[in-house]
């Protein structure tokens, strides 16, 4: 029997921060509650042979793939005594994932080191190229920086991508809001696109509502402490294939809150139930 729509789902798990422990307890509790059919992960950890995305993997009875980025400098210079820890990206799925490929995304010499992960699915509704990400966060020439790995991932998806027939999911923590240049980009809103016809839609459009959709929330403890607003900076964006759009039948956030007392990552999540084409 075909599964459609397919739930898609995207978190920044906030690498080694905070009581990590407690944290990854928490973590796989809100997985198993959200029941995702495939899930984005970014800020994922891994520790010689103890890696975070395939212990909640296993945890949770799904495959994954794990792509670690080339650099954690910028992780560990907040983080005494984390050497050795490495960071990444990962996709976690229900189904087999039949084909893995990465790519680094920053600039010569970064110190954060960020790297995309895309996988391809195969549903029981049809094939899904889904790709985990994230961005580099702020910094005083962030938007520049974004959009420079933007517009390396566009054109290396639009080289790289199983085929004009399977739908395309871009999932992550962007960093950047969605009036941001980067992401008008991404979308072509209003602006040229970083690749002539590969545009993106906006899951959290098909609400329909005046939810802002805020994943970077002043009521989440581990995000309050650093002073900044509310903001919605991670997504579930899609891509139209040659058969049409993977259209979003429902959209809304996980991990707003504690599991008991632990708040289990400093970014809520995003999903999207999709019906393929």
């Amino acid at each position: 029997m075909k599964r459609n729509p397919v739930r898609v789902a995207t978190w920044n798990l906030w690498w080694r921060f905070g009581d990590w422990r407690l944290r990854n307890e928490a973590i796989a509790a809100t997985l198993a509650k959200l029941s995702a059919d495939v899930i984005g992960l970014q800020e994922v950890w891994a520790d010689g042979p103890h890696e975070q995305a395939g212990m909640l993997a296993e945890r949770l009875g799904l495959q994954h793939a794990w792509c670690p980025a080339p650099s954690t400098r910028r992780w560990r210079d907040r983080l005494p005594g984390s050497e050795g820890i490495t960071v990444g990206n990962a996709v976690l799925s229900r189904w087999p994932i039949t084909r893995v490929r990465g790519l680094h995304l920053s600039d010569p010499g970064a110190p954060d080191g960020r790297v995309a992960l895309l996988t391809t699915v195969a549903t029981p509704a049809g094939r899904i190229d889904v790709c985990s990400t994230q961005l580099t966060s702020v910094v005083p020439d962030g938007s520049a920086r974004r959009t420079r790995q933007l517009a390396r991932l566009v054109r290396w998806l639009a080289r790289t991508r199983t085929g004009g027939h399977v739908p395309l999911a871009l999932v992550g923590d962007l960093n950047a809001e969605p009036d941001a240049d980067e992401i008008r980009r991404l979308r072509g809103t209003g602006t040229t696109p970083f690749v002539p016809g590969a545009v993106f839609v906006d899951a959290w459009s098909y609400r329909g509502d005046s939810d802002p959709g805020y994943t970077w929330r002043r009521d989440n403890p581990h995000a309050a402490t650093a002073g900044e607003p509310w903001a919605r900076i991670d997504y579930v964006l899609l891509a139209p294939s040659a058969t049409g759009l993977a259209a979003a039948t429902t959209v809304g956030l996980f991990g707003t809150g504690p599991v008991g007392a632990v708040q289990p990552s400093d970014h809520a999540g995003v999903y999207a139930d999709l019906t393929l084409p």
